[in-house]
């Protein structure tokens, strides 16, 4: 009998490539283009519908570059993709989305042990499945949403989350605009691939235009609430840039607009405040507005992005928007293999479980695929270590997070257990995330040393 998998989101997609990888037979579940979601714009599975950036890829320092390098050594498709169709972005790893998105639908699409239906699942998963992985995100049907909330007994909890704009490069004023990286740091030499050093595009502002763009953002006309989504809290990680703005007159400038690290060419000082575009695709004919998702009405936004220095004459192929996003109560309600404890049948992976950002999405159905696997072969489902990135983040959803005042997270060394230890004077700072690193990756590797063994 096949597995089941609801959503072809990131974490879906990983879960079914990992199923497959197996020989274990698939049914993977998509709503779109049936039913269209808020956020995405095709029927490609694992569309990006936020930023095109999965962060840092340093895995010596960085906890979402730990988790990048596991997701390599564990064969993930989701990484292979982005490697695959990446784009300069000093030492984050950014992608282009289109061709990423193909890559993925494409790799799927070619597996004659999956079978690919494009249709709404609105309502619990029928009782002959026996075996299911909801990865429906962030962006649930109400249908599906509310069955899961009437089988867990709680109420989901929720969230907004905020797109950033995207502007055509040709339409930037590189008279006032230059490009550079924040301290010239280049992403080459982290995986093999990267920018120069100078990956971004920056726009500079002075004191006097900094405070003027803050009071039209504070001003401009936003998206309207219904009454149902009035209370509902953004995550920390994604506020709009006018919501930044509320919090104080300097937020923005010690945020997404922090000028440390850089150094106008045409003056030779660092200016008073920063705008910072990011390549979006592989062409570099596309860039998004770094840090400036948002809830301002379209023609807002238009109005106020283009008194950017350097952004007067800007075109937008994409505008920014909102959108609401549900998560479950993961650590009162999944066991420690991502299975629901009150129908255990069903199993939970992606940002549906809590986990923050894409490539925390991916491990999570890496994970979900991996256990839901094991279970169809007769065997018993194998747990990461907690010292990986792997293991401390499902560890973090499925327990390790206070139930009570759980909230979405991305992957960080919070969550790692601390290490060993020693008669001398303990690591601090990047020593010690070295050190965590190498634990992770020594770890990880014998895991999947004892996988390779039992499979």
């Amino acid at each position: 009998m096949p597995v089941h998998v609801i959503g072809g989101g990131l974490a879906g997609a990983e879960a079914a490539w990992q199923l497959v990888r197996r020989d274990v037979p698939v049914v993977l579940h998509e709503m779109r283009p049936e039913r269209r979601t808020d956020a995405h714009v095709t029927d490609r599975l694992a569309e990006l519908v936020c930023s095109n950036s999965f962060r840092s890829d340093d895995s010596a320092t960085n906890a979402v570059g730990l988790l990048h390098a596991e997701l390599r050594r564990c064969g993930s498709l989701i990484m292979g993709a982005a490697d695959a169709h990446r784009v300069p972005a000093g030492s984050a790893l950014a992608v282009d989305r289109e061709a990423f998105a193909a890559a993925v639908s494409g790799a799927l699409a070619a597996e004659p042990l999956l079978t690919i239906v494009r249709e709404e699942i609105a309502g619990m998963p029928p009782d002959d499945w026996d075996n299911v992985i909801i990865a429906t995100g962030p962006l649930t049907s109400p249908a599906l949403a509310e069955a899961i909330r009437a089988v867990t007994g709680e109420d989901s909890l929720a969230f907004f989350d905020a797109i950033a704009p995207i502007v055509y490069r040709e339409s930037i004023d590189f008279s006032r605009a230059w490009f550079q990286s924040r301290y010239d740091k280049s992403g080459a030499g982290l995986t093999g691939l990267g920018g120069d050093g100078a990956d971004y595009v920056n726009c500079p502002l002075d004191r006097e235009q900094y405070e003027a763009f803050v009071a039209a953002l504070l001003a401009g006309e936003k998206t309207d609430f219904k009454d149902w989504e009035a209370s509902t809290p953004y995550f920390n990680g994604c506020l709009p840039v006018e919501v930044m703005a509320e919090r104080g007159r300097d937020t923005l400038r010690f945020g997404p607009m922090k000028p440390v690290g850089l150094t106008d060419p045409k003056t030779g000082r660092r200016p008073h405040a920063v705008v910072q575009l990011r390549q979006d695709n592989a062409l570099g004919t596309l860039f998004n507005i770094v840090g400036f998702q948002t809830k301002l009405k379209h023609a807002e936004q238009k109005r106020i992005f283009r008194t950017i220095p350097g952004l007067e004459r800007a075109e937008f192929a994409r505008l920014g928007g909102l959108h609401r996003n549900t998560f479950l109560n993961s650590p009162r309600l999944l066991d420690e293999t991502l299975r629901l404890k009150s129908a255990p049948r069903l199993r939970f992976a992606g940002q549906i479980t809590g986990v923050e950002g894409y490539v925390e999405s991916a491990a999570i159905g890496l994970l979900a695929g991996r256990f839901a696997a094991s279970e169809r072969l007769g065997g018993a489902p194998a747990l990461p270590p907690a010292t990986t990135a792997l293991g401390a983040l499902l560890a973090h959803v499925t327990g390790g997070a206070d139930a009570k005042t759980f909230q979405p997270m991305n992957c960080n060394f919070g969550l790692f257990p601390p290490l060993a230890p020693t008669t001398g004077k303990p690591p601090r700072g990047d020593d010690r995330k070295r050190q965590m690193s190498v634990r992770a990756l020594a770890d990880l590797d014998a895991w999947l040393g004892t996988r390779v063994a039992a499979e």
